[in-house]
């Protein structure tokens, strides 16, 4: 069913080469979006369909978009992947490496663009950032690159941590490759760490009764399986007193304490630039995969005072948006 819940219908535009082609067979060009969730990606599609319409692409008139949600069922990305390739979408767009891995195996000839992907070399997505070859092309989000950092504000936040616990979802590549990242950071730092390994949503509550006095602070690698149940793990972090470091501002606005990452609101306007260039006739594989050009740090400070910590002036000086 299509959903057009982030989009007001105004203006007209052009048709370009793809667009043309499409229109002559009696259909709009029609782009494929693949997502986690409304609740999760709303935002993001609101920046993503606002730069269309800024270049000209408006839903419903010169073009249609699809939308599809996994809802924190990974097997739902392989559906709805497979279903665009019946549907002969013109563009599919992903946002994280598990639903781009899903397109790729669904498709070798629609354009793949992926709007937020951790490391998109390191999980065999394209052959380069330069040259990504194949129907694939996009943007890192470098949560992978940013663990150790991530690591450091977590330590410089919690004055006495010891104790690291790491938790992630290992069914996703991207986060097993940043939780060894985060381990070698957390190692090379002194810190004692427990990593935490988990599948399905089932696996969430048990995986925090398990690190029940055995850590200081947890760590959490995003995934979509993880961004969708965020409520649910904050709602455990705080009952087990863990202060918590995300790679995904959502997790932060319903109850984390910190995030740092790509600003993916403007990743997901680049990812519209670079539909756009498909669209007109562009070969994704001539086209760089891009890396962020601006990160936030972004602090709950009512979960840090739930939690009893006291963050040190000099730190909320440095973020970008402290949140009370």
């Amino acid at each position: 069913m299509k959903r057009r819940d982030f989009v007001t219908l105004l203006g007209g535009a052009a048709a370009w080469p793809l667009a043309a082609r499409a229109q002559q067979s009696g259909k709009l060009p029609t782009i494929g979006f693949l997502g986690a969730s409304p609740s999760v990606e709303s935002q993001r599609v609101a920046a993503f369909v606002q730069r269309l319409r800024e270049l000209a692409w408006i839903d419903g008139r010169n073009v249609a978009i699809e939308y599809r949600w996994a809802e924190g069922r990974n097997e739902r990305y392989m559906e709805a992947a497979s279903e665009f390739v019946r549907l002969k979408v013109d563009v599919i767009v992903t946002v994280a490496t598990v639903s781009t891995l899903a397109a790729k195996q669904a498709t070798s000839v629609i354009p793949i663009v992926f709007a937020a992907v951790s490391d998109p070399v390191g999980t065999g997505l394209v052959t380069s950032l330069a040259r990504p070859g194949g129907n694939i092309t996009g943007l890192s989000n470098q949560v992978v690159d940013t663990a150790g950092k991530k690591v450091e504000f977590l330590r410089e936040v919690v004055s006495d941590l010891r104790r690291l616990a790491i938790m992630a979802n290992v069914g996703s590549p991207a986060s097993v490759l940043e939780m060894g990242e985060a381990q070698a950071a957390a190692r090379k730092l002194g810190l004692e760490v427990t990593t935490s390994e988990i599948r399905r949503a089932e696996d969430i509550a048990p995986a925090f009764e398990a690190l029940r006095h055995r850590a200081d602070a947890l760590y959490l690698c995003p995934d979509p399986l993880m961004i969708t149940n965020r409520t649910r793990i904050n709602i455990l972090a705080v009952g087990a007193r863990l202060p918590t470091m995300h790679g995904v501002r959502e997790y932060v606005e319903t109850g984390g304490l910190m995030f740092y990452g790509a600003n993916l609101p403007q990743l997901f306007r680049r990812t519209a630039d670079i539909v756009d260039k498909i669209l007109r006739g562009t070969k994704p594989s001539d086209i760089p995969v891009e890396q962020p050009t601006k990160f936030d740090l972004v602090i709950n400070l009512t979960t840090a005072k739930v939690l009893g910590l006291t963050i040190p002036d000099s730190f909320l000086l440095r973020a970008d948006e402290v949140i009370e």
